[in-house]
Formats: C-alpha cells, structure tokens, sequence
C-alpha cells in the first residue's frame, strides 16, 4: 500500500534553463514560505488580496457590496471613532500582518495599542505579531475565518477576534482566555463589551441592522466611563517610557 506523504513547504526554486529574475504569479493553493509569498505578491500589484494561511496561498473573490463593502466600512467607522478619542490605539484595514512563517493576513479590521502591545510596525512597514483585536468580515470566507484563521489567530495570541458572519446576520466576538477563545457574553441590555479595550462597547443587533446612529450612541457612552479614562491615562504613561 502506497505511504500518503504530506506536501511540503518550500521556497521556490527556478527551473533550469529559466530566467533568474522571472517571479511566477500567485496562485491559490500554492504552498509557500512567507518570504517567497511576499516576493511574488510585490510583483503583482493589481493584485488587491491575497494571503498565506498555514503556509497555503488565498486569492480573494469579487467583492460584494452588502454582503461585504458595506459591513467592511461599519466596522471601520466603529474602530476609528473610539481610536480617536483613545489616543495610543490605532485602528486600520487591510493591511499586512505577518502573524509567523506561514501566515500572512489582511484583515479586514483591527484595533493595536501603539505602545506597550503587542503589535509591531516593521521597517518596511508591515505589522508585524498579532494586534489584540482583529475583525473578518465573512459571507464566502465563514469556513476559513471560523477555522483555519480562528486557530492561526488564537496560537498567535491575539485577544480578541470578532466575526461578522454577514449571511447568518449574527456577530461572534471572542476573547482568549489561556490558550483558548472563548465567547464574549453581552451584558443583561445585549452589549458587547471588550476586556482588552475598556469602552469599546457594541450593540450587536443594532450594527447587524446597519444602524449606525444607534451603534455610535452605545460606542460613546463607553467611552464616557471611568474605565475607558484610566485606560487613556495608562496609554499616555506607556507613550512616555
């Protein structure tokens, strides 16, 4: 009986006879070191999306505006409004995580403390190890970001991971607890309320509905709490050092 091997992991190497600086296109399902990852995702700049997850390459499908676009820019607004009145948290999209050697994701939202995280920017200007919040927005993509990246973000240590399972209109945020997530419980009025960013408080139902007057009222009443000021105050004093 034939012993089933398991495909590895390599950097690429060029055929003979090829030219030394022709860099093939990504593909999806490519197996890939993070380095040969990025070395063909530079060469390929109309490419919007793609990422390394447990060493196998994914090229994102078309974008569907509600389904994804619209969810996506709530979400933003959500994290950028309490960035600006948290000063050392910063909040982005889309950009580059090297989690480790075979993970290299864009989410589609997270929060970072400036000093002190955990995150780090890089030289070249990627993050670099996990923010403490990190956000997927998931219509085609459930089966990966409840598995393969629920699992790369747990190991990889960041602290809470909230999923925005767009066609089932229902949010999961987790936080980590030892080395497992755990569900986040809403408070008996239904709240969300972050244990890694004091005041960071969603009404889930409301964000699900796209109503956004409501999502911010909740959000700001979060941060008018004593708890939200002594984090700023801790923000700035670790700015200092």
């Amino acid at each position: 009986m034939a012993t089933q091997t398991t495909p590895q992991t390599v950097p690429y190497s060029p055929l003979p006879g090829a030219t030394p600086t022709a860099i093939p296109p990504l593909e999806n399902g490519d197996r890939l070191t993070r380095e040969e990852f990025e070395r063909r995702y530079r060469a390929m700049p109309h490419v919007y999306k793609a990422e390394l997850i447990e060493g196998v390459v994914y090229m994102s499908s078309p974008v569907r505006y509600g389904h994804h676009s619209t969810p996506h820019l709530n979400v933003i607004y959500f994290f950028k409004t309490y960035e600006l009145s948290t000063p050392g948290v910063e909040a982005g999209l889309g950009a580059t995580v090297r989690l480790d050697r075979s993970n290299v994701y864009q989410p589609n939202a997270f929060l970072f403390k400036r000093h002190g995280g955990q995150a780090k920017i890089s030289e070249d200007d990627y993050i670099e190890l996990a923010p403490e919040l990190v956000s997927e927005i998931s219509a085609s993509t459930v089966s990966i970001d409840l598995h393969d990246k629920f699992t790369v973000y747990r190991r990889n240590g960041a602290k809470e991971y909230l999923v925005w399972r767009v066609q089932d209109q229902a949010i999961d945020w987790f936080v980590l607890r030892g080395d497992q997530y755990q569900p986040l419980a809403p408070g008996h009025d239904g709240i969300l309320r972050s244990e890694t960013f004091p005041g960071l408080w969603l009404d889930p139902a409301a964000m699900i509905a796209g109503d956004m007057n409501r999502v911010l009222e909740i959000l700001k009443t979060g941060m008018a709490t004593a708890e939200h000021e002594a984090f700023v105050t801790l923000l700035k004093e670790n700015a200092k050092s």
